[in-house]
């Protein structure tokens, strides 16, 4: 495939900060089809945009416009999860000037992110900024999440307490921030990517929101990785890299693009 185009670029956090934003692109003179900015994971406390470079590249030859976005982390700048969320959303908001600059619309524009990214960009997309209440618009078109924790409540009572106090969740609004919580009609079209032998997140609780998210009338595919724990998407031994990067490009082109 042709190599594409990268750059970098910043974006105001909510604080005022600066975060980087790794940009990928087609080779010069194609337009993109379709877009998607991308969130790290690393449990709020490690990680960077770097972490999703790989996959950036690879979607960007495929004719996506692809973003790796940074956010604050906890003790670095970040001093709860709203942090995280809130900087997340004004990421959103300047990939979509971006693509705009491109020639996509919002119709044309997903999210997502890995583990903790990935459940910031669903946090974002369907979760209302001013409140536990689901979002009236979700921002993007899609989302996009690899092996997400989408169930808070799907912890036992004892774990609950000390992912709470870890991510900076007041003692009992882990609800707040789940999910499965807020899905309702209308929610966008997502993709979920997952392993069977999830550490981190059991794949019951994502196949328990697949089935809500259906239910409700929405579009969301689970794709299940026999055998795989988290973070299996990376490049390496693992070996499923191109399996998730061949069924994100898929759904990315087959829900956004242009027909």
């Amino acid at each position: 495939m042709t190599p594409g185009r990268e750059s970098s670029t910043i974006y105001e956090a909510a604080d005022g900060s600066e975060l980087p934003m790794l940009l990928f692109e087609p080779a010069e003179g194609t337009q993109p089809v379709a877009g998607i900015v991308m969130f790290h994971g690393g449990a709020l406390r490690k990680g960077s945009a770097d972490g999703l470079a790989p996959h950036c590249r690879q979607l960007a030859s495929r004719g996506i416009f692809a973003v790796s976005a940074g956010y604050r982390l906890l003790d670095e700048g970040a001093v709860s999860i709203d942090d995280c969320i809130a900087d997340v959303r004004r990421a959103v908001e300047h990939f979509l000037s971006l693509a705009a600059l491109r020639g996509l619309d919002s119709s044309r524009l997903a999210s997502g992110g890995s583990s903790a990214g990935g459940h910031l960009a669903l946090v974002a997309a369907m979760i209302a900024p001013d409140g536990p209440r689901p979002a009236p618009k979700p921002g993007v078109a899609a989302v996009v999440a690899l092996n997400p924790v989408v169930d808070l409540l799907a912890y036992p009572p004892e774990q609950l307490r000390t992912l709470e106090q870890d991510v900076g969740i007041a003692a009992g609004r882990a609800t707040d921030y789940s999910p499965i919580e807020f899905v309702r009609p209308g929610n966008p079209p997502m993709l979920i990517q997952h392993g069977t032998h999830d550490e981190v997140a059991s794949i019951d609780q994502v196949r328990r929101f697949r089935d809500v998210m259906v239910q409700a009338g929405n579009d969301c595919t689970l794709l299940e990785y026999e055998r795989a724990e988290h973070a299996f998407h990376y490049p390496g031994p693992a070996g499923h890299f191109n399996d998730v990067i061949d069924a994100t490009a898929e759904f990315l082109l087959d829900r956004l693009a242009e027909n």
